[in-house]
């Protein structure tokens, strides 16, 4: 069963490590990968660094991230604490269904979804904000507004399947701890509090660590079907830059020095988080 996984992850993910040679040599593409190319050794690095927006793009991505991590966290948590608690076992599921569905969509149909509800002038979200009397609001084109809109759909998307997690954690807990809290008088609030928390906080830390290795990671399908060169101030981040550096302009060396200066920092930020919450909680996903 494991195996089509091994052999996706060997020919997608270890197989194209041979490329990262390109961050280092000033490729041409008409020479072979292992041919003569120019060897150049941190030009490349140093080349991104001295870009213009280089700083701004790093900022967008960090804040982006970060933004989504913290909602990421918060929302489904939040959310299935809530549905814990309802007790209308159909109206649970189909809850369940229809929160969780957006996840299995791509971003090529949920930005097209996006696009038609925040439109400025047929949008439902304007129409409905006019109807409040409030002025329309451009989503995808303000620089004020377009990261928030970014981890808000982003939130809406996945927080479904965090949040099928997080019931899976809370029907593992003890039901006689929550008989022996009632005892005590302990009310719902408290349960959850002292209880319910408690119980889930592996499965929290687990999903945090994870998330933390994709700081730098702000969303690439997302941003990409749903950015214009309008918003470039706020919501230019690192994988759209490299793709226009790669894919548009041809800057192949450069592109791949990007990338992998960001592989480098997921791995340390993931390695680091790991470290701590062993040391800090005791806790080994290995």
């Amino acid at each position: 069963m494991l195996l089509p996984g091994i052999v996706f992850v060997i020919i997608f993910a270890y197989i194209p490590m041979i490329g990262v040679r390109i961050a280092f040599q000033n490729f041409l593409p008409l020479k072979h990968l292992f041919g003569d190319q120019e060897w150049i050794g941190l030009e490349n690095f140093k080349y991104i660094f001295a870009t213009p927006n280089i700083w701004r793009v790093i900022w967008n991505t960090l804040s982006i991230a970060i933004m989504k991590i913290i909602a990421g966290l918060i929302v489904p948590i939040t959310f299935a604490l809530l549905l814990n608690e309802v007790r209308n076992r159909v109206f649970k599921r189909v809850t369940q269904t229809i929160i969780y569905f957006p996840y299995f969509l791509s971003w090529i149909i949920l930005g097209g979804i996006m696009i038609d509800i925040l439109s400025p002038s047929t949008g439902i979200v304007n129409e409905f904000l006019g109807f409040l009397g409030f002025k329309p609001i451009f989503f995808l084109g303000d620089n004020t507004w377009f990261p928030y809109t970014m981890v808000g759909s982003d939130v809406w998307k996945n927080f479904g399947f965090s949040t099928i997690i997080y019931l899976a954690a809370i029907t593992s807990i003890d039901p006689s701890l929550y008989e022996s809290a009632a005892v005590d008088g302990a009310g719902r609030w408290k349960q959850t509090w002292h209880i319910t928390l408690p119980g889930m906080h592996m499965i929290i830390i687990l999903l945090m660590v994870l998330s933390l290795g994709g700081v730098l990671d702000a969303g690439f399908d997302q941003i990409f079907n749903l950015y214009s060169p309008q918003v470039y101030e706020s919501g230019d981040v690192i994988d759209t830059m490299v793709y226009r550096m790669g894919l548009l302009q041809a800057q192949y060396g450069p592109s791949t020095a990007v990338g992998l200066l960001k592989s480098i920092v997921s791995f340390v930020l993931i390695s680091t988080s790991y470290f701590v919450v062993y040391r800090l909680f005791k806790y080994r996903i290995f």
